[in-house]
Formats: C-alpha cells, sequence, structure tokens
C-alpha cells in the first residue's frame, strides 16, 4: 500500500524567471577598426605624383613670377601647396594601410584648388568676362607651363583622386560652411595688403575684381559676396555628389 502525496504546500515563493540569452551591449570601436588594413600602393603612387604635380607648378611659379612675396600671396599658389601637404599625407597612408584623412580636410583641399581653377578660366583668361586680365592669359615657356599646371592639371588631378580613389560618403553638408573660413581670411589678407601698398604699386590687388581703386570697397565687397555664394554652392555640390557618386574603390587598389 503506496503512501498518500502530502499535498503541495500554497507558501512556495515564486520562483524566479528563466533568464534569455544576454542582450548584446553596443561597441564604441567601430566596425572599420576591425577590418583587415589593406594597402593600397597604386592609390599612394597617384597621390603622390599629384603632390609632385603641385609642388612642380608652385616652383616654376616662384621661379618665373617675380617676388616670391608676391607670387605666394595668390589664392592659386596657397591652394595649391595645402593640396600638395594634403595628397603626401594621404599618399603616406595608402601606403601604410591607415585610416584615411578626414574628408572635410580632403575636401577643403580639393574644393579649394578647383575653385581656383574654375576662377581663372572663368572670369580671368575668359574674353567675355568682365575681369579678364591679358596678365593672365599672357606668358610663355616655364611661365605658362606654371599656369597651366596650377590651373588645369591640378585641379583635373585632384578630381580624379576623389571620384575614382576615395570612398563615397565623406563629404557632408554642415562642412561647406566651414570651407568659406579660409577664403574669407584670404579675403582679409588680400584687402589688407593692399592698404600697406602704396597706391600706384604692381599687383597692389593681385585680382581684378579685389581692385580696390578699381571698384571702391562696396563693389569688391559685393565681387566678394557672390564669389564667395559661388564657392558655397560648389562645396555643397561636391558634398552631394560624394553621397550619389559610385564607390570605385575595391581592394583591387
Amino acid at each position: 500500500m503506496t503512501a498518500p502525496i502530502p499535498p503541495i504546500p500554497r507558501d512556495i515563493p515564486d520562483l524566479p524567471a528563466v533568464p534569455g540569452p544576454p542582450a548584446l551591449l553596443p561597441s564604441p570601436v567601430p566596425a572599420s577598426a576591425v577590418i583587415t588594413p589593406v594597402r593600397r600602393p597604386l592609390v599612394a603612387a597617384f597621390r603622390l605624383l599629384t603632390a609632385l604635380l603641385a609642388l612642380t607648378g608652385v616652383t616654376l611659379a616662384l621661379a618665373t613670377g617675380g617676388p616670391a612675396t608676391r607670387t605666394i600671396s595668390h589664392f592659386t599658389l596657397q591652394s595649391s601647396v595645402l593640396l600638395a601637404l594634403v595628397t603626401l599625407a594621404s599618399a603616406r597612408r595608402a601606403w601604410s594601410a591607415r585610416r584615411p584623412l578626414p574628408g572635410a580636410l580632403t575636401g577643403a583641399a580639393l574644393l579649394y584648388v578647383v575653385a581656383a581653377g574654375l576662377v581663372h578660366h572663368l572670369l580671368l583668361t575668359n574674353a567675355s568676362s568682365p575681369f579678364a586680365t591679358d596678365a593672365a592669359a599672357a606668358g610663355t615657356g616655364w611661365q605658362a607651363a606654371a599656369t597651366h599646371i596650377l590651373n588645369t592639371a591640378v585641379p583635373v588631378a585632384a578630381a580624379l583622386d576623389w571620384l575614382l580613389l576615395t570612398t563615397p560618403g565623406r563629404l557632408h553638408l554642415r562642412q561647406a560652411a566651414a570651407w568659406l573660413l579660409y577664403p574669407l581670411a584670404y579675403l582679409t589678407f588680400s584687402l589688407a595688403r593692399g592698404e600697406l601698398l602704396l597706391p600706384g604699386t604692381q599687383d597692389r590687388y593681385l585680382y581684378p575684381f579685389l581692385d580696390v581703386d578699381e571698384h571702391g570697397y562696396k563693389g569688391v565687397l559685393g565681387n566678394a559676396l557672390l564669389l564667395g555664394l559661388s564657392l558655397y554652392a560648389l562645396g555643397v555640390l561636391l558634398a552631394a555628389l560624394d553621397h550619389i557618386r559610385p564607390n570605385p574603390l575595391r581592394r583591387r587598389w
């Protein structure tokens, strides 16, 4: 005869729920940090050549353009020097499989050299432009070579680097306003330089649209405003195109 089953006590405490699988916490390490670094020797070589091209143009301009202090005061030369430094650093990072430079820096260097080339071709050497000058189109030999290198070859090389050798989506619309800080500083420098030089000094104002003697401060500031808006629109266009262009960069580079 089996013993009776005792009744189940009613004061058994509730058992804790069986824990589920632990939730994964967000990691502070970006996914790109765990990707195996890849050296890109062809990218590094192209950027090295671009930097050498820009430095060659700057060297020729300094050698043939008169006083060095006047020549280096041009926006074209300053933007080319900046591009050379940025592309040299980018070439080293591509060669050593390091993370690329910030898009804000590379985008600024690209914008400045492209803007300088457009100003040269659309305003200074275009016969239909009110700011066209014979001096911008003049020059032979090494001086002409420097002009073509800095205003045509360097912007084209920088644009090809951006289109073919960089990952899209690294430029942002919010950066376009910050990119205007250097052109604004250059405008201040150009006007201050003109005030410090004596009236009648050759190349007192390096660009005809910034010539206070010709247009007055009101006209110069109006020209600067139009150029600033155009530069901002160009920066916005570059950032927008950077987000819709295809990604040509593959491990084959």
